[in-house]
């Protein structure tokens, strides 16, 4: 295996960051519609979005996102919680609420910020199976950061209300540049890609190379299993 690579849900497609699996990582920024080509490739994949839906949910979302909140400190808030499979699967934002409500203990409705990812969700879902799932992990970003930050939350907030934050992304594009990504990736990121969307790739793809390693750790330890054999983890 000569290449990783880390994947954040950016506008109609994905921000792909592709670095070698050993040495310096000699990073490849691209944009990309979808990830059946970059799956089907047999390299390890680390996307930044939830893998594994369970049919019901007992407390703020799923083992994964309940495992790593503790981690973040005050940037707990951008771990989302996500509702059961018939919410992501549901028809319109009505529907997503009720089968949400019917599914999870206490009910919880679905935000309509989250209920705008279940299209990347279900696209996602029906690419990973049990048969492949031993190279595609799933990964946070801000988990991520925590991790190539001495396990430590970031100081700054990447977001205020949706806005990214200027500090913020220097702080972690300062981080990603001591594990070897230089910010000249970013110059040159594809016309129309958001910036977060590009820092948020790079750290999880350095994330992905821990995957390919052994290195990284799930969170819960060991991963929940959805109904589909699918393992509910964020790596680390």
């Amino acid at each position: 295996m000569s290449r990783v690579h880390g994947a954040d849900g950016c506008r109609g497609g994905w921000a792909v960051v592709s670095i070698a699996a050993d040495g310096p990582p000699d990073p490849v920024l691209t944009y990309e519609g979808e990830l059946a080509k970059l799956i089907a490739g047999g390299e390890v994949v680390a996307v930044d979005m939830p893998i594994g839906l369970p049919e019901r949910i007992s407390g703020p979302g799923r083992p994964a996102e309940q495992a790593v909140r503790p981690l973040l400190g005050p940037r707990q808030s951008s771990v989302f919680s996500m509702p059961g499979r018939a919410a992501v699967y549901a028809a319109d934002y009505r529907a997503a609420c009720e089968a949400a409500l019917a599914t999870s203990d206490p009910p919880r409705k679905v935000s309509r910020q989250g209920f705008h990812l279940f299209p990347a969700v279900r696209a996602l879902d029906a690419l990973v199976t049990p048969e492949n799932q031993a190279r595609i992990f799933e990964v946070h970003a801000e988990v991520a950061f925590w991790r190539l930050n001495g396990e430590a939350p970031m100081p700054t907030a990447k977001r205020v209300k949706s806005v990214p934050t200027r500090e913020g992304l220097a702080e972690r594009i300062a981080l990603l540049a001591a594990h070897g990504i230089a910010p000249a990736l970013f110059d040159a990121r594809p016309k129309g890609m958001p910036l977060v969307d590009a820092v948020d790739a790079a750290a999880v793809a350095l994330i992905a190379r821990r995957c390919a390693h052994g290195d990284a750790r799930p969170f819960p330890d060991p991963p929940a299993m959805d109904e589909r054999g699918l393992r509910i983890a964020i790596w680390a």
